[in-house]
């Protein structure tokens, strides 16, 4: 089997990599930006055929689908920090649509019988009224972000593709997933590596916060790395599934549990800069209908990933 993943330099994308290396036995290649750092283990990368591509550049794109012919195809590679999304919509927009379609129009010319992965997201829900949660898959729409309009157009292009040209496209709606390797610009992370400065004392005891009052459901890297695997090998084609643990939890408690990991006494200083334009107060999932179709269930409990990304950082600060 032959399996290609986009982003796979990525956090995602390289727990991705590393899962099914691990498990499955496939021919693994991948696609990142050139220049991209690996995030994962570095004997993986020696069992990866790695090309340095621009998701968006079609020649390029068809060159690598044409030379790996691929059996399957996990689309993760997106602009996925949803506050640049604010500060340079444009690009956060040609990225997330326009390397989708670029990468769709490639298998589908190629004519290609290769199943797609869409890794989409659960902030194309947006704006949840408290009635709606936990969130299904038939929930409106309601973007509060330029990433989240991105992501839903990927979600539709997808569908799209699905019913126009038949091909076996499933999209995932991930809720946020966390794990060692994180960018520090992500909330867990950033709080997780913030304590481990303190601890070396590289950092005041102070931890700079944004807004500590949204509830948002978390799944661990490695439970959703698994997800997007079963999503082609149990999931049915068209289909749209949410990814998630079905626990919600204001982030105000996730740093009450990376602080409960430190002897250290650390102040919380709120920073009005780091708020967002607008922001969603709840998002809770609903993951049964993935759950029936596969048999998927998240293994590694949240107090154990934010250990582990607290240590990650204790080792790399």
């Amino acid at each position: 089997m032959r399996v290609l993943v986009t982003g796979i330099a990525g956090f995602a994308g390289s727990y991705l990599a590393e899962y099914i290396l691990n498990e499955k036995k496939a021919e693994l290649f991948g696609i990142d930006l050139p220049g991209c750092g690996w995030k994962g283990s570095g004997d993986f990368k020696n069992r990866v055929k790695l090309y340095a591509c621009d998701i968006c550049n079609f020649n390029s794109v068809h060159r690598v689908i044409r030379a790996v012919k691929p059996d399957l195809i996990f689309h993760l590679a997106a602009q996925a920090f949803i506050p640049d999304s604010w500060l340079n919509p444009r690009k956060s927009l040609n990225t997330n649509i326009i390397g989708e379609l670029t990468l769709l129009e490639a298998v589908r010319k190629l004519r290609l019988d290769t199943k797609i992965h869409l890794a989409c997201s659960a902030e194309e829900y947006g704006l949840v009224y408290p009635d709606e949660v936990p969130v299904k898959e038939t929930n409106p729409f309601r973007p509060l972000s330029p990433y989240a309009v991105g992501k839903l157009t990927q979600d539709m292009l997808g569908y799209q593709y699905y019913r126009s040209y038949g091909m076996f496209i499933v999209r995932t709606r991930a809720f946020n997933h966390i794990g060692p390797r994180m960018s520090e610009r992500f909330v867990a992370s950033n709080f997780a590596r913030q304590i481990a400065l303190i601890e070396k004392r590289k950092q005041r005891p102070i931890i700079c916060v944004g807004n500590l009052e949204p509830v948002r459901d978390f799944t661990d890297v490695r439970d959703v790395a698994q997800a997007y695997w079963l999503s082609l090998e149990r999931g049915k084609p068209g289909e749209a599934y949410n990814i998630c643990s079905d626990k919600g939890n204001k982030i105000k408690k996730i740093l009450e549990i990376l602080l409960g990991f430190t002897s250290n006494k650390i102040k919380i200083k709120q920073g009005r800069s780091k708020f967002r334009p607008s922001d969603i107060m709840v998002l809770v999932g609903d993951s049964s209908r993935f759950r029936r179709q596969t048999g998927w269930r998240p293994k590694i409990p949240l107090e154990n990933s934010l250990l582990d990304i607290l240590n990650y950082w204790r080792e790399n600060t």
